[in-house]
């Protein structure tokens, strides 16, 4: 499983994100950011697509691949289609249910065999959930990594679950009551200078 490693913090920095949107409790020093030297139009586009790739942890073709399919669909603008494909990842849903720290530990667990979708086994982490689609953690997780998910409970309580999803911490499991909106993706990132970016 292809991914980017190096220093989280220090990415953050360089790219103007607040840990917590990754999950990750600790202060960035936002000060440490360039200051005082103009980005070209081009730099912000490049930059704006940094953050989307890193946030949710893809990979350069899988992300374009995920812009020309928003590029087809026929409802909403682009950018938001893009936003509403990358949220939709198994791996980041399992992260917004409350059942992973971060959106790396998520992506581990789904790699892992640890989740069913719809009562069946899906360990690809891109795979894309459906209005309606049951997300639970497997039986075989629950009894042998029980006290794992206890302390990922424990440690994401108060986490705010957002209102197109509906989790039950308790059991495990997890609906999808519908595909989010732009304003409910709480990810700062300009999906117009991405779409920009791609159009040269």
């Amino acid at each position: 499983m292809a991914r980017e490693m190096g220093p989280v913090l220090k990415r953050c920095r360089s790219l103007g994100i607040e840990p917590a949107v990754l999950g990750i409790d600790k202060k960035s020093n936002r000060h440490s950011l360039r200051a005082g030297k103009k980005v070209s139009e081009y730099g912000m586009q490049l930059r704006e697509k940094q953050k989307a790739k890193f946030i949710y942890g893809v990979l350069e073709k899988p992300f374009r691949n995920n812009f020309e399919k928003a590029k087809k669909m026929k409802i909403g603008t682009t950018g938001e289609n893009l936003m509403i494909l990358l949220e939709t990842r198994l791996d980041n849903i399992v992260f917004r249910l409350g059942f992973a720290r971060t959106r790396v530990e998520a992506r581990q667990i789904v790699d892992h065999k640890h989740i069913l979708v719809n009562g069946k086994c899906v360990n690809i982490p891109s795979y894309t959930v459906k209005p309606g689609d049951v997300i639970s953690v497997c039986e075989r997780a629950k009894n042998k990594a029980g006290q794992r998910f206890k302390d990922i409970l424990e440690a994401n309580n108060g986490r705010m679950v957002p209102a197109w999803l509906e989790a039950d911490a308790e059991n495990l499991t997890g609906t999808v009551k519908e595909y989010p909106t732009r304003d409910q993706i709480d990810v700062p990132v300009n999906e117009v200078l991405i779409v920009e970016l791609y159009s040269k």
